[in-house]
């Protein structure tokens, strides 16, 4: 399956894990609630390790643990779902997360260049999505006025 990860198209090599699968191998994550169930064996996995979380989710509960994990999937079940947005926020501006966030589900070409302003960098789209196409939505807006992830100053400031 090919993803939108650093403003390009490249072939994903992570495997989401559901609740019950027992064999742990390569790239992989798992869902929130069996990170924490799990935290001490999943830490001992070999390969690099993400958790996937949905916007109701304590993502408190993972502030210890974010230096060990390299992704972390937030789920957009529809598109008018805005949690999502918030999570990302706080992952990089107030626990300073750095590792991959992945934005997952329901999402439009129209918020992808809302989503990577708030720390998104790698989107799994939907398979009827032209990844080509969704590529444009980065460029839609030359700057931004306000703070993001990417840019902490106003223009304001910056001028």
């Amino acid at each position: 399956m090919q993803i939108i990860k650093d403003k390009k198209i490249i072939e994903d090599d992570w495997q989401h894990l559901d609740d019950e699968a027992t064999t742990i191998s390569g790239k992989i994550t798992v869902s929130f609630s069996r990170w924490l169930a799990e935290r001490e064996q999943l830490s001992k996995h070999g390969g690099d390790i993400g958790v996937r979380v949905l916007g109701e989710d304590a993502i408190e509960d993972l502030i210890d643990d974010l230096p060990q994990l390299a992704m972390i999937v937030v789920y957009f079940p529809v598109f008018t779902d805005g949690r999502g947005y918030s999570v990302a926020r706080l992952l990089r501006d107030r626990y300073g997360y750095q590792g991959d966030i992945r934005a997952q589900g329901d999402v439009l070409h129209d918020q992808l260049f809302y989503l990577s302003q708030v720390g998104f960098s790698s989107f799994e789209l939907a398979e009827t999505v032209q990844l080509s196409d969704a590529l444009a939505a980065f460029d839609d807006f030359s700057d931004n006025y306000q703070t993001t992830a990417l840019q902490p100053e106003p223009l304001y400031r910056r001028r």
